[in-house]
């Protein structure tokens, strides 16, 4: 006994944490690429088939689109995260290929499955990696056509081609068209700058009934409300409107407010200021003469 004073081992990761090292993380890793190509693989193609889902709310969801299905899996795996995470960025990036890229990326990693198991270093096979991808970037360019926007039918086709394996392609020009003409609709150029962001300015809006032939692409901005009188006007031609973003309705005290009632006479009156207030609101609004009034708070039922 050296009488050398022993300290306490500093603990870094939790107890239940699970840690591979060497060329059983490596093997794992590519089992858990190719769980999560298995699970998207029959999603691919023209006799692709749909994955019934369901969803955290509690719906289903129906389709063969592959950021749509894993983006709805929960896994544990690091690996696998980085697949679902891969296909979370082509979708961003292309919009189009997420099941592709998955499948390509699980057939990939099983190739270097046997050099691994033969005792090839890592390194070695993600420099062959870079080799391949260096080789298919000059292909592509070689095999790239150079595509005009301005030109319909090359567009059309484009599209064309990206519907092709989904649920929709069974009505084929119709919702080509209207995927077309929705991103012309929201396309913001400045210069030789073009922004076309869809996911901001363009929204799906969903009513139920009535058929697939009735969708229309609208310039504008649409609510989903019905009229709530029957004097309000259907239809408004050039219209004045208010935005608000305040709630039309009476406001709350703000620290604990208690009314005492003695009477039936005293609820009636605090109703009357309630309708007091709100009638003043209505009041400053009528003013500037608006046609409609849209605001993102409450509004009250006086």
């Amino acid at each position: 006994f050296s009488g050398a004073q022993q300290t306490a081992p500093v603990m870094v990761l939790q107890a239940n944490t699970k840690r591979e090292q060497g060329k059983k993380a490596q093997l794992s890793n590519i089992k858990a690429a190719k769980a999560v190509a298995d699970v998207v693989r029959t999603t691919l193609g023209p006799n692709s088939m749909l994955k019934m889902l369901l969803d955290p709310m509690g719906g289903i969801v129906m389709t063969n689109d592959g950021n749509s299905i894993l983006r709805e899996i929960d896994v544990a795996h690091p690996a696998a995260k980085s697949m679902i995470e891969l296909s979370r960025a082509q979708d961003e990036e292309v919009g189009d290929g997420t099941t592709s890229v998955i499948v390509l990326a699980g057939q990939v990693l099983q190739a270097a499955e046997i050099f691994i198991e033969k005792g090839v270093h890592p390194t070695v096979v993600v420099n062959a990696y870079f080799k391949a991808m260096e080789e298919a970037l000059k292909i592509a360019e070689e095999l790239g056509v150079e595509v005009d926007v301005d030109n319909e039918e090359d567009i059309t086709k484009i599209v064309r081609s990206c519907i092709g394996t989904k649920f929709a392609h069974k009505w084929g020009n119709l919702i080509v068209d209207l995927a077309i003409k929705a991103v012309k609709t929201v396309v913001r150029q400045s210069g030789t700058n073009v922004e076309i962001d869809i996911k901001r300015y363009a929204k799906v809006e969903k009513i139920p009934g009535g058929l697939i032939e009735d969708c229309v692409v609208l310039d504008g901005v649409m609510f989903n409300k019905d009229v709530t009188h029957g004097e309000m006007r259907r239809v408004i031609k050039n219209p004045r409107i208010v935005l608000l973003d305040c709630p039309l309705e009476y406001k709350k005290g703000e620290s604990m407010t208690n009314l005492e009632m003695m009477s039936e006479e005293d609820f009636k009156k605090a109703l009357e200021s309630e309708e007091d207030e709100v009638r003043k609101m209505c009041e400053e609004i009528l003013r500037v003469k608006p046609d409609v009034v849209i605001t993102e708070k409450g509004v009250s039922d006086f």
